[in-house]
């Protein structure tokens, strides 16, 4: 038994294949092979480019990260959408480090394999290293984040340096940056350009060479994706970026159509909750209001002598006294 209270069974003897995923997935420092497997790392999610497409999925409560990682993904984004999707703005852009704490703390706690990524949101890593470390930090030690994605190309080199530098794991953002849309003109496919392309490859390799451990790719061309996938060293995850990377995200409100008011040309719809859920939530206001709901299967009785005791009592509503 581990120190977490779990029963260990010691090792038998494996073939090397199995040894190497149980090494992978399930051993522990004991050299001991838990009944649950590891928690997902940045260093397996590198390894991983080339052999295993990645799953990541957006979530920003408990519920939505806890089905997630249910149904098996493999990095759960806290992105700052959840300005849009959640929280109602037009934007990302109003979304503070706050809001980002919040929402990530609550999908820390119902994350106990997948690897937890949370944006940094607009204006919380473009002034100085101080400030970046500081609102970093908080994701990581006060929210539970395993890692943080900041947005951007060369420009934000060095504090993509200063956090992997003090043992913060960064994930990178290419292509459409919403935190820079009205800069960019709206939401529309970056890098057809040649010379948007070429800026995004150096861009690509300038953040790897900084430290990051992925990069995110957001509605670009797919050749153009498929080229950097090729060139750089760690996994490219897409989004709106084609077949060709070595993973793929999606925002949870879209993929599920919950209440998501805009279906992008990229999103694949897996369900219709939204639909499911207004349709429930109707149902119960019509049998509210015709008094079918509850009926006697939601009620809870009470026994016969206190029941005669209760209707016994009265209590005269002017004074509140009894009679």
């Amino acid at each position: 038994m581990d120190r977490d209270g779990v029963k260990m069974r010691e090792i038998s003897p494996l073939s090397q294949s199995a040894k190497g995923f149980i090494c992978e997935n399930f051993l522990n420092i004991k050299g001991v092979i838990s009944m649950q497997p590891r928690a997902m790392t940045t260093h397996q999610i590198r390894h991983m480019k080339g052999k295993e497409p990645i799953a990541m999925i957006t979530a920003y409560d408990f519920p939505a990260a806890k089905l997630a990682e249910e149904a098996g993904a493999d990095i759960l984004l806290v992105g700052d959408s959840l300005g849009m999707v959640v929280l109602g703005y037009d934007s990302t852009i109003p979304v503070t480090i706050d809001d980002m704490v919040h929402h990530t703390k609550a999908v820390s706690r119902a994350a106990k394999q997948a690897l937890v990524v949370a944006d940094l949101p607009f204006l919380t890593y473009h002034g100085d290293r101080k400030d970046t470390l500081k609102n970093a930090g908080r994701l990581m030690q006060e929210a539970g984040a395993k890692a943080v994605k900041m947005e951007g190309g060369a420009e934000i080199v060095p504090m993509v340096q200063a956090c992997v530098q003090a043992g913060i794991p960064v994930m990178g953002h290419l292509g459409l940056t919403p935190q820079s849309v009205h800069q960019v003109g709206g939401y529309r496919v970056q890098g057809r350009e040649f010379d948007a392309a070429k800026k995004m490859l150096e861009d690509a390799q300038a953040l790897v060479q900084a430290g990051v451990f992925a990069i995110v790719l957001e509605l670009i061309p797919e050749p153009l994706a498929a080229k950097l996938t090729e060139l750089i060293s760690v996994p490219v995850i897409g989004i709106g970026a084609g077949r060709l990377c070595d993973g793929q995200v999606l925002v949870y409100h879209d993929l599920l159509q919950y209440a998501s008011p805009v279906k992008p040309k990229f999103v694949k719809a897996y369900a219709s909750i939204g639909d499911q859920i207004t349709v429930a939530i109707r149902q119960y206001v019509q049998e509210v209001k015709s008094k079918d709901f509850p009926d006697a299967s939601h009620v809870f009785g009470m026994d016969d002598q206190t029941k005669t005791q209760l209707d016994a009592h009265t209590v005269n509503p002017e004074t509140s006294e009894r009679i």
